[in-house]
């Protein structure tokens, strides 16, 4: 069996219609066919396909397994589904305001696994997460609760997300920041962006200029600190 040794080989394997990646007890095959029974074409290394994993270039199949993603597929983020939803302002009035009912990009996150099977966030960083997004939404959190993206990382003055009250109550907006301080300045700006923002992963890293598949990491470091300020671990 041909044994594939470099992503761009695997990648040009998986961009024909119906070949896909399965994964065996001898490790990672590319199969042609829906049919297990039927022998696999090639081998592949699981460092190769760790990479296409984290690099979010693989998309998971009904029946286990994988595929290439496609331009049709998420691309990193869940689609979106518009809503409304009753929220109350700072000064007691309810209003309705525009929201994304749809699986937001954490939960998102939460249900992708590594080459090893493991879920890249743990359920107490992923629960950390959801919580802090959850109480932003109750608050009222918006489009017009603002942040401050001028600077960049590294810069003399940088604060990745200083919010401004707004709509938000004081006791409100007092929880919030006390939870992202926690999380710390080198990584708020990423958690804000993610948990608050519904911003891709990959696309917050290019924002942030962050270095290509450091976000998963930082991700998780910040939630794992939000989760020990929550007391979920």
């Amino acid at each position: 069996m041909r044994r594939l040794a470099s992503e761009r080989e695997l990648l040009t394997l998986l961009g024909r219609a119906g070949v896909w990646l399965d994964e065996t007890h001898e490790g990672f095959v590319v199969r042609t066919s829906p049919d297990r029974r039927r022998r696999a074409v090639a081998q592949v290394g699981g460092v190769v396909v760790q990479g296409l994993m984290e690099a979010d270039r693989l998309t998971t199949l009904p029946r286990g397994g994988w595929r290439l993603r496609t331009g049709q597929d998420d691309g990193g983020r869940p689609g979106l589904v518009p809503a409304r939803r009753e929220v109350v302002e700072s000064d007691g009035r309810r209003v309705s305001r525009r929201v994304n009912a749809g699986e937001s990009p954490l939960a998102w996150l939460a249900r992708r696994r590594d080459a090893r099977g493991q879920p890249w966030l743990t359920p107490a960083q992923a629960a950390a997460g959801e919580r802090l997004r959850e109480a932003f939404e109750r608050a009222g959190g918006g489009p017009r609760v603002t942040m401050r993206w001028d600077a960049a990382p590294g810069q003399a003055g940088f604060r990745p997300g200083a919010m401004t009250s707004g709509d938000l109550g004081v006791e409100a907006l007092r929880r919030i920041e006390g939870a992202l301080a926690a999380v710390g300045p080198e990584l708020r700006g990423l958690v804000e962006r993610v948990c608050l923002y519904g911003s891709a992963l990959e696309a917050a890293e290019r924002a942030m200029g962050l270095p290509r598949r450091s976000g998963k990491t930082l991700l998780r470091l910040g939630l794992q600190r939000l989760a020990e300020h929550y007391r979920l671990v």
